[in-house]
């Protein structure tokens, strides 16, 4: 199409009402936006959704130009500031309504290859359209949120330090980035607590914000490795993640230890337990935030309540799960006063499975380090456990009921 015929349409949608304009019309725009993008001009691109005469045009079809703008910004890096620069103004002049359409649409539609960089590309315009909604605003921050971490699930999570400092497939920087993306919504929740009393909105946001934790505690720091000694880019997430949950007014202690009593925003049962099982992980092993833990809680007590965790993480068969159960099955074990515990514990559940999930581990796992057997249960280590479960002080007449606990 040459110049003069662009330029006679663009007039004609200038002298038209929204109300008049036809749904070819909108598809004619999106075209001529997307062939100047090809083009190589950006620039001009720019410069008409910014013209004074053209904002009655962009605010009723500018949203058309989201998609091919964001694959402009993911496939070109010299166009890269003229394109966002471009999805600033239709932030600024279009509905935020249909801009939330237009922004969910190419969110399911996110090329595999491209998942990140996409991500990366539209959060700051998502978080400032957002943020311009007078109503609905928590629900459509769950749907984004959600939207979002369906489709970094996509994503391999990096297992190594060489994988996580590459960050080939971009997961780690989308982290942090959704961090900062959901900030203005917890400090909106943070400021509820000033007033005297929470709006449905507000206890909504909560729900939504405590589900993107959820989220993000089983995919991806479940199956990240994660190490206190070594900052890494998705232990510092796990940090956020961990400070979120106070900050909307979460308890660790009624996560952890409750859960059972209450009832979680409609979520799977399954993820909802690999999601706690982290956080106790993530406190107890990694010790996020154990300053601020309450410390009244007796180490029998931890352990019985971290038996169930440990139970669901020894349920899976993935490493990453195997080896943060055993982490925290050593460290609550490490808190108990003396190394023994109460007869009465033996009756419970999950003091059963235990040994049950450990020894199917032992015995079934295929990955080799996950076998081996612990330093104290090999040579010279061993006599001593031999000698605390032979032993008969009072011989023949020993009371076995009262040494059991040895």
């Amino acid at each position: 199409m040459n110049e003069d015929k662009v330029y006679e349409i663009i007039q004609r949608w200038r002298d038209t009402p929204e109300e008049d304009l036809k749904p070819e019309d909108y598809q004619r725009f999106k075209d001529i936006g997307a062939a100047c993008l090809s083009g190589g001009d950006s620039e001009q691109l720019l410069k008409f959704v910014q013209d004074e005469k053209n904002q009655g045009i962009v605010k009723s079809m500018g949203c058309g130009l989201l998609a091919p703008l964001v694959d402009e910004v993911v496939r070109n890096e010299k166009s890269h500031d003229h394109c966002q620069a471009a999805i600033t103004q239709l932030t600024k002049i279009c509905s935020p309504r249909n801009l939330l359409e237009s922004i969910f649409e190419l969110t399911e539609a996110i090329d595999p290859g491209a998942i990140s960089d996409t991500t990366l590309a539209i959060l700051p315009h998502l978080q400032r359209v957002l943020l311009q909604l007078d109503e609905n605003q928590a629900a459509c921050v769950g749907l984004a949120l959600s939207a979002l971490q369906k489709q970094l699930s996509r994503l391999p999570v990096p297992y190594t330090q060489q994988q996580e400092e590459a960050d080939e497939h971009g997961l780690c920087r989308c982290c942090i980035a959704l961090a900062v993306f959901t900030e203005p919504f917890i400090e909106r929740l943070k400021k509820m607590d000033e007033k005297c009393k929470s709006t449905t909105e507000d206890d909504e946001l909560k729900a939504e914000i405590l589900k993107f934790c959820m989220r993000s505690l089983k995919e991806p720091l479940l199956e990240a490795e994660l190490n206190q000694d070594r900052k890494s880019t998705l232990w510092l997430y796990a940090v956020e993640i961990m400070v979120i949950l106070p900050a909307i007014k979460e308890s660790l202690s009624g996560l952890l230890f409750f859960s059972s009593l209450r009832k979680f925003p409609i979520m799977d049962t399954s993820l909802t337990k690999d999601s706690i099982a982290c956080l106790a992980y993530l406190l107890f092993v990694q010790l996020i935030t154990i300053d601020s833990f309450p410390a009244v809680f007796n180490p029998v007590f931890v352990l019985q309540c971290n038996m169930e965790h440990i139970n669901q993480l020894l349920s899976s068969k993935k490493e990453s799960y195997l080896l943060k159960a055993l982490a925290l099955f050593a460290k609550s074990l490490e808190k108990v006063e003396d190394n023994s515990l109460p007869v009465g514990l033996l009756d419970l559940m999950s003091f059963y499975s235990a040994p049950q999930n450990l020894r199917q581990v032992l015995t079934d796992c295929p990955i080799k380090h996950l076998c081996n057997a612990n330093k104290w249960f090999l040579g010279m280590e061993l006599l001593p456990l031999l000698e605390l479960v032979l032993s008969l002080p009072q011989g023949a007449e020993t009371d076995l009921l009262t040494n059991m606990d040895k």
